[in-house]
């Protein structure tokens, strides 16, 4: 089963943190995912630019309506995901735990992927 681990952090709190520190975490995410890839758990996944840089799509009275910014306020942005191949939730929720973005105040949410609508 895939699932998803999607990583939030509040972008003020990431960009306070020291230059030293960040580099730190960005280490340990790339010795991470090279495990997950020995391991064969890496399905895909990427590092989000900040979210000032998105623009959120919406119809509204038919008509498409474009908006700068991300579509939810919120404190946490999600900073990027990761989609791994985990026989079940607990392996899913153990290999998530290892994430750094947890140690800097970030969250982590885990998702099944719908296997009917996967490529």
């Amino acid at each position: 089963m895939q699932y998803m681990l999607m990583c939030c952090i509040d972008e003020t709190l990431w960009q306070a943190l020291p230059e030293a520190e960040r580099e730190a975490v960005m280490a340990d995410y790339h010795g991470l995912l090279q495990a997950w890839v020995t391991d064969h758990h890496y399905r895909g996944g990427a590092r989000l630019q900040p979210a000032a840089t998105a623009t959120t799509l919406r119809e509204a009275d038919g008509r498409l309506v474009l908006h700068d910014g991300p579509f939810a306020e919120s404190r946490e942005q999600l900073g990027g995901f990761h989609v791994l191949e985990c026989g079940d939730l607990d392996e899913a929720l153990s290999q998530a735990r290892r994430l750094p973005t947890l140690r800097v105040g970030g969250v982590v949410e885990v998702r099944p992927v719908d296997p009917a609508y996967r490529l």
